[in-house]
């Protein structure tokens, strides 16, 4: 029954993708023609899910995609109408096996957030806890494997979108599309980075940092529940000052921790932007959302940690060297003219924060995209393409160096000896 009912919901998906597709292409000849980039980030939106995940994959993608497209899927938005609360209700009742009230002494039927893969509902444990459960909404998986499979076939589209894939083998891309979206699916596998992380924070002796703790006896592959943070976005200074002293301090202690991550934990967060990284009520940093991560080839490693360590001291010989060592490329690289290049593009982010006034968030997020854009296309100029994991490192390390810009423009990231990594 289960793949006859499976096929039938694959081939009804196909067809809703295919009018979606239809009703586009009418309005396009029909003369409405925006661009196409935001043609198609439009035609992704109307299409859900998959195509969501897809656009914010191209978005992180600086490495394969081109520029216009990476800078029109920032903006691909990943929120979907919240699910009624009965249907929350019936999946945490389905996946816990037995009465909600058994677990749960209350649960707020208003979410907290919903995207495309899960919604998010503020909660209470018999127990007394206070907890956050995210949960998958209804069909995602099956949705998922029909577009993957659909796109294999479409193949094609994403051959135009990306010239640059005719180095490398496009099923490998969807592969690694299938695997980053099917790993978002499995909420086992973030119970199991939230663990992973926490271990990590144990093992170095690290108690101003810390993850939520998962209910293991209320989390399923479709349900995670776990301790709810209270406190405010890294980035907002006002609020900052009432949980910590020194918001400086607190800036360290996050890089400190998210780069002794890069050599002591096998993943590194992916995705710190200000709404991941919250200063708590006791002043400590928590890191949430461990959806996507990274993980660095041992091999490609040594590259990057010289990479870094030559960004750190202002070295553009040794950025460009780890550059040529990090990359793929079919020619020979100059490395002093793509130090040149790389000084250059430096200068402009030295620039790009005025020091007169106010630095806003949304202008750091912004930034970091352009500046990461600009180094791979100064890296592209020289012939080098580089792996998607290095675009996701480099973007991790530029939302830091905003950060700095934001919230300690007085500190020299290359004399305090408070920062670990540079000793």
């Amino acid at each position: 029954m289960g793949p006859v009912v499976n096929g039938i919901k694959g081939a009804f998906r196909i067809g809703q993708t295919l009018s979606v597709l239809g009703r586009t292409g009418l309005n396009w000849v029909r003369g409405d023609r925006p661009p196409t980039p935001k043609l198609l980030r439009q035609t992704f939106e109307n299409l859900g899910s998959t195509y969501i995940k897809l656009g914010q994959f191209i978005a992180s993608s600086p490495t394969f995609f081109p520029k216009e497209y990476v800078e029109e899927f920032q903006f691909c938005l990943d929120s979907t109408p919240n699910l009624p609360f009965s249907v929350i209700k019936k999946i945490i009742r389905d996946e816990l096996g037995r009465p909600i009230n058994e677990v749960y002494a209350e649960i707020d039927p208003v979410a907290l957030a919903s995207a495309s893969i899960a919604q998010v509902h503020a909660a209470k444990l018999v127990s007394g806890e206070d907890v956050v459960i995210k949960v998958q909404k209804p069909g995602v998986e099956n949705i998922l494997l029909t577009d993957l499979n659909f796109l294999y076939l479409s193949a094609r589209i994403l051959e135009t979108l990306a010239p640059k894939l005719s180095w490398t083998s496009l099923s490998g891309i969807v592969d690694e599309i299938q695997k980053t979206m099917m790993e978002e699916c499995d909420f086992i596998k973030e119970a199991n980075n939230l663990k992973v992380f926490r271990e990590f924070l144990e093992s170095t002796g690290n108690e101003e940092a810390t993850v939520p703790q998962v209910y293991e006896h209320c989390s399923s592959r479709r349900i995670l529940t776990m301790e709810r943070f209270y406190g405010v976005p890294l980035t907002d200074l006002e609020s900052i000052r009432g949980y910590a002293k020194d918001p400086e301090r607190t800036l360290i202690t996050a890089m400190n921790t998210w780069f002794s991550s890069l050599t002591q934990c096998e993943f590194f967060h992916a995705d710190v932007h200000a709404g991941n990284l919250m200063v708590l009520k006791d002043g400590r940093v928590g890191f949430i959302d461990f959806g996507i991560v990274g993980r660095i080839k041992p091999d490609t490693w040594q590259a990057v940690s010289d990479f870094i360590s030559a960004i750190m001291v202002g070295n553009f010989e040794g950025m460009a060297d780890a550059m040529i060592r990090i990359g793929i490329t079919h020619r020979e690289v100059k490395v002093q003219d793509l130090a040149a290049d790389l000084q250059r593009l430096y200068k402009q982010m030295d620039r790009m924060v005025p020091d007169e006034s106010a630095y806003l968030l949304d202008q750091a997020e912004d930034d970091v995209n352009h500046i990461l854009m600009d180094m791979v296309k100064v890296g592209e100029n020289h012939g080098l393409h580089f792996p998607r994991e290095f675009a996701l490192l480099l973007k991790q390390f530029l939302y830091f160096d905003r950060y700095v810009h934001i919230m300690a423009p007085e500190m020299d990231v290359f004399m305090d000896d408070r920062l670990t990594m540079l000793h």
